[in-house]
């Protein structure tokens, strides 16, 4: 079988669809080379001594961990000087990160969670790094935070790299969903799975069941569905699958299909969810469209929602269509 490269797929896919320019590819390669570098990172482990607390914590006020800011510093660091990004944003970081005006400007913008999944890093458990590349406003001068605030919609390329027992680049550019292994020996990104799909129905879901006493009636009546099994309304048995990384779970759900949920609850009532919208919701949520499945916050689709900030949080319901359909619908009966 003929090998494809990363590089080689970019440009064939530009040839054909005419939706990856040359700045575009050359921003893609950028961030699949610095996932690479993570990557050899997370593999090192203690080995690296790059495990445990960096004993500060993040704009969320999460503690962060030494290979959070790692991973933080080498997204920054690899795609600063390329010409192809006006500016960055991250979810570690608490404004955006400008271009050193020693380097040349380009016209895309680039958001990203370097290291999803912290929870599972000193336990050995798959992790990866999630991506958004938006386009610069027209007449853009100095970028501020509300240039970025654009509707996950306008995206124009999607991914993330997922380090597990292989290391995967999973990428979309508006025309389908691939998926990239990579070569340890070669240090190639080597192309492994085209257009891939979700089926539209499942049994399998995945969600936090320890917060169970504080979801709101919707959530409560769809997963009572599923926990009743072939006697229940729902008429078959659902298996649950919780991996505590995003990046993992959505991983699984390109693969074999399924429904992943992180829905807001009573515990902090003012607050939409969890998940962050431009970091994580968004780029996931193309990932899952591009792949035939759908993606709410229970009202509404997520990439249809317009941010009002740059950290925002979003209640998730992604993944096969007729499930997220399904608690959908529930919301908004409510």
């Amino acid at each position: 079988m003929k090998r494809i490269s990363l590089t080689q797929y970019l440009v064939e896919e530009q040839r054909l669809n005419n939706n990856i320019p040359a700045e575009l590819r050359l921003l893609i390669e950028v961030v699949a080379r610095a996932c690479k570098t993570i990557s050899h990172a997370v593999g090192k482990g203690a080995l690296g001594e790059v495990l445990g607390s960096a004993e500060t914590e993040n704009i969320q006020g999460e503690v962060q961990k030494k290979l959070d800011i790692l991973s933080n510093e080498i997204l920054l660091e690899a795609n600063e000087w390329g010409g192809h990004l006006a500016a960055m944003a991250s979810e570690e970081m608490e404004s955006i990160h400008l271009i050193p005006n020693r380097y040349p400007k380009g016209e895309y913008m680039l958001l990203f969670d370097p290291l999803d999944g912290s929870s599972n890093i000193d336990v050995n458990v798959t992790i990866g790094t999630i991506f958004s590349v938006i386009k610069a406003p027209e007449g853009m001068a100095t970028p501020t935070e509300q240039d970025f605030l654009q509707a996950g919609s306008k995206q124009v390329a999607a991914g993330y790299a997922i380090y597990g027992p292989q290391t995967m680049f999973v990428l979309t550019t508006g025309q389908g969903v691939n998926c990239f292994t990579l070569d340890r020996e070669m240090g190639s990104w080597v192309l492994t799975q085209r257009n891939m799909t979700i089926p539209e129905d499942t049994q399998e879901y995945a969600i936090n069941a320890s917060n169970s006493r504080h979801w709101y009636p919707p959530v409560t009546r769809y997963i009572d569905e599923l926990l009743a099994g072939t006697t229940g309304p729902r008429g078959k048995n659902f298996n649950m699958r919780w991996i505590a990384a995003m990046v993992t779970d959505v991983h699984r759900i390109l693969n074999r299909g399924g429904i992943f949920m992180y829905p807001a609850d009573a515990r902090e009532p003012d607050k939409a969810g969890k998940l962050r919208l431009m970091y994580e919701a968004n780029p996931m949520s193309m990932l899952i469209e591009q792949a035939g499945g759908a993606s709410t916050n229970g009202k509404q689709r997520i990439l249809d929602i317009q941010p009002e900030k740059l950290h925002q949080r979003v209640a998730v319901f992604l993944g096969s269509k007729n499930e997220v359909e399904r608690v959908t619908s529930y919301h908004l009966e409510k």
